[in-house]
């Protein structure tokens, strides 16, 4: 018996639809960071010539980061004995640089050496590090494989440059290599709200990752 025209348009429906599900399609893997990223960021570090101790990943301003930084020693000693430890309240800090109340402000106790954000894309890493380029210095570390792209090519160094950023590569035996300078002669912000409540939650970090002299 033959098909009515209903049954027919049906069936064919059907099977494109059955056609088109049994197409194989291209599936690119994911690219994967070669090793943690504490590990990436401490190889980093060490490639930049970054003295100090590297940090495990914390998130601060809303970016994960791994920062580097020291101990100012003595201002630690003199906040202990005021009792002024690490303060992470925003709005505390933020009257810390007021005119009539920066006389009294604790002194910034942790210097930051560098930020570094690590990921497995220049897109994300860049998001993460810019905030922190405004103050000092910083990176981003990512896998070999993302940076053998035209994307990495013509969009992305161009913006590293621009904001100073340097570059680090980890190959899939994370090996790190230094892909692109920092720029050091770029125009900084000087201390403001922002960059003392970074300090703050950095002196906070240091404190919690590593024993801390009292004093010196």
């Amino acid at each position: 018996m033959a098909a009515t025209p209903q049954n027919t348009e049906r069936s064919t429906v059907a099977g494109g639809a059955k056609r088109s599900r049994s197409m194989p399609s291209r599936v690119v893997p994911p690219i994967e960071l070669p090793a943690s990223v504490d590990e990436l960021a401490r190889a980093a570090a060490a490639q930049l010539g970054w003295n100090g101790v590297v940090l495990p990943e914390i998130t601060i301003l809303g970016r994960k980061v791994c920062v580097v930084a020291k101990l100012r020693t003595d201002v630690h000693a003199e906040r202990i004995a005021m009792g002024a430890g690490p303060v992470a309240d925003r709005a505390t800090v933020d009257t810390w640089t007021w005119p009539e109340l920066a006389g009294t402000a604790p002194a910034p106790a942790a210097e930051i050496v560098g930020v570094l954000a690590v990921a497995r894309h220049w897109r994300t890493a860049m998001a993460s590090a810019v905030p922190f380029a405004r103050y000092g210095e910083a990176a981003m570390v990512l896998p070999s494989p993302a940076i053998l792209t035209e994307d990495y090519v013509g969009n992305c160094l161009p913006r590293a440059r621009a904001y100073g950023l340097a570059v680090v590569t980890a190959d899939p035996n994370a090996v790190v290599d230094l892909d692109l300078e920092g720029r050091t002669e770029r125009v900084l912000l000087a201390e403001d709200p922002v960059s003392r409540l970074v300090n703050e939650l950095v002196y906070d970090h240091l404190l919690r990752t590593a024993e801390a002299p009292a004093s010196h």
